[in-house]
């Protein structure tokens, strides 16, 4: 398998105040791992380019694009941070950023649907899932997986894609882009209640989102998806699968209060492989959201790769 990693420096450089969890220290730490783990040279890597506002619209508003273009603090002006809300604000460099974050995303489908690659994980950030058409949040700006989801769609063609989202917090961003397209599937757990108290009863043909109890572990997620998210892929026989990559349900990881180990993750990867390798021709491109503590989060993204790469 060739497995490529798109990721940019100016993703690095956004970021929201020392205190804040979503840091630049974020990619560091899998960088770090990758290396220690000696599975750097198995991967191909690639920078990922800038998004262009067209591809943003397919999923944003005109007025959700402004949000982030025509707010950036000015260099040395009074504030190094425009708050957008209580935990998402941007810097000099968040423009710059996230339209690197979702460019990785676009050109990681442009690379896999051309037969370059077979598959490809984007290190980026801002993450993405909880940016609304309408507006940003959640540490999101742009939603990198819905602007390269509907890329896929709109630009190459695809008929239906899925859309597998294993962080910790429910993917309201990505459900909202889709609700009415019957195109994609959204398959989803995630703690409940909790951030952002979304997804839990509604019920929709094309998503399967699966609200969890907290302290919940990897048996529990492992029937969920055996019994709910596998059966809607089969039938849905998406021909390419995009992957919301969050490792905040990991045990170690404070912002939430899940079980999951590196294991568990190796495990799900694997059965998104299998689906895609049925009916997909292997095509997947997976992309960073959550994941805050920095050790977790290196060994966790190492075990999804290790599957990715068919190293193990």
């Amino acid at each position: 398998m060739t497995t490529a990693v798109y990721t940019h420096p100016e993703c690095s450089r956004h970021e929201m105040g020392s205190w804040h969890p979503e840091c630049p220290e974020r990619l560091q730490a899998i960088e770090d791992q990758l290396i220690a783990s000696r599975i750097d040279g198995f991967l191909q890597r690639r920078e990922a380019p800038a998004a262009d506002v067209a591809e943003l619209r397919r999923v944003h508003s005109d007025s959700a694009i402004g949000l982030v273009r025509d707010n950036l603090p000015r260099p040395g002006g009074e504030s190094a941070y425009y708050p957008l809300d209580g935990d998402t604000s941007l810097n000099v460099h968040s423009w710059d950023a996230a339209l690197h974050a979702a460019g990785a995303a676009v050109a990681a489908t442009d690379a896999v649907l051309a037969g370059e690659i077979d598959n490809a994980f984007c290190a980026i950030r801002p993450p993405g899932h909880h940016a609304r058409p309408s507006m940003p949040m959640g540490f999101c700006l742009f939603n990198n997986v819905a602007v390269a989801a509907r890329h896929a769609l709109d630009v190459h063609g695809l008929e239906r894609v899925a859309i597998v989202d294993f962080d910790v917090h429910h993917g309201n961003g990505t459900d909202e882009a889709f609700a009415a397209d019957p195109r994609v599937l959204m398959v989803s757990f995630f703690q409940h209640p909790f951030y952002p108290y979304s997804g839990s009863g509604e019920h929709r043909a094309n998503a399967v989102n699966v609200p969890v109890p907290a302290y919940s572990d990897g048996a529990v997620v492992r029937q969920l998806v055996s019994e709910q998210w596998l059966p809607a892929l089969h039938a849905q026989r998406p021909q390419m699968i995009f992957i919301s990559a969050g490792f905040d349900a990991h045990r170690d990881d404070e912002m939430a209060q899940m079980k999951l180990v590196e294991a568990d993750y190796a495990w799900i990867t694997a059965q998104v492989m299998e689906v895609a390798r049925q009916y997909a021709h292997g095509r997947v491109v997976s992309c960073l959201e959550g994941g805050y503590n920095l050790s977790a989060l290196g060994r966790s993204v190492v075990a999804h790769l290790k599957v990715l790469a068919q190293l193990e």
